[in-house]
């Protein structure tokens, strides 16, 4: 937690203002909305005196906002910048009518995601009122091991990116339920001969189902992966395979004008 401090309880000399800026809002979290300084410094691994001098700067900026309590959240203004993300922002805008359609059609949750690095970002989830209840949220991310839009951006993804999650064992992970190291390999290979993956996982003590299928560019490079997530008892995945995969090809052609 602090090995980025010198001796002394000093931050690292020559360590860039811009880093220590980032490593103070990478403290935030879905569990950790809101903090006290005295929570940024010892999640940031700062100094006090640094912490505040950094929150304040980043308060005036709009980049976090502060409380009458003291506290701090993260401010609007990061929402406004990251909404200009190209691979979030125009591709949400091509996709959300056909994920509205996929919304209709199945009654279900619907996500949209993208990868960075070795694992998925959502970009946009859409979700009927009476579907199971799931933690997903837009921003928020998703390993690409024992996911249904985290198999299809692994299965496409470099061949490093494939070594490096295939080099980890997950049986520990308890959340994962396609398998790890052979049997992941062979999962990924079935993915890319039939362009979609059902994907199951356990969620909270509670078994989800996806359904995901890629959405690529022009030249038919996969940059998303579109899915409709399920309560594993509610309907079998079968059912929603050509759906999903006639959206991700809606999509396709939406982001390829």
């Amino acid at each position: 937690m602090t090995e980025r401090r010198a001796r002394g309880g000093r931050p690292a000399r020559g360590e860039p203002v811009l880093d220590r800026a980032f490593r103070l809002l990478g403290c935030f979290s879905p569990d950790r909305p809101t903090l006290s300084l005295a929570a940024l410094s010892e999640l940031a691994g700062l100094p006090k005196p640094t912490a505040l001098r950094l929150a304040r700067k980043l308060v005036e900026l709009g980049a976090l906002e502060q409380a009458e309590s003291g506290d701090y959240t993260i401010g609007l203004r990061l929402l406004e910048i990251a909404s200009l993300a190209p691979r979030g922002h125009g591709l949400r805008e091509n996709a959300l009518p056909y994920m509205e359609d996929l919304l209709h059609a199945t009654g279900q949750h619907v996500l949209l995601s993208v990868r960075e690095g070795v694992e998925a970002v959502l970009v946009e989830r859409l979700s009927a009122r009476g579907a199971h209840r799931v933690g997903y949220r837009v921003g928020g991310r998703m390993p690409l091991h024992s996911t249904g839009n985290g198999l299809i951006l692994l299965a496409f993804a470099p061949k490093r990116v494939q070594e490096e999650v295939l080099a980890v064992d997950w049986s520990a992970d308890e959340e994962n339920l396609n398998g790890t190291g052979t049997e992941l390999r062979a999962r990924l290979a079935a993915v890319r001969r039939d362009r979609f993956a059902v994907s199951s996982r356990r969620k909270r003590g509670v078994s989800l189902t996806s359904v995901a299928a890629p959405v690529v560019d022009r030249r038919k490079n996969t940059i998303a992966a579109v899915s409709v997530i399920t309560g594993s008892e509610q309907v079998a995945p079968a059912t929603h395979i050509p759906a999903v995969i006639a959206v991700a090809r809606a999509i396709s052609r939406a982001a390829a004008l």
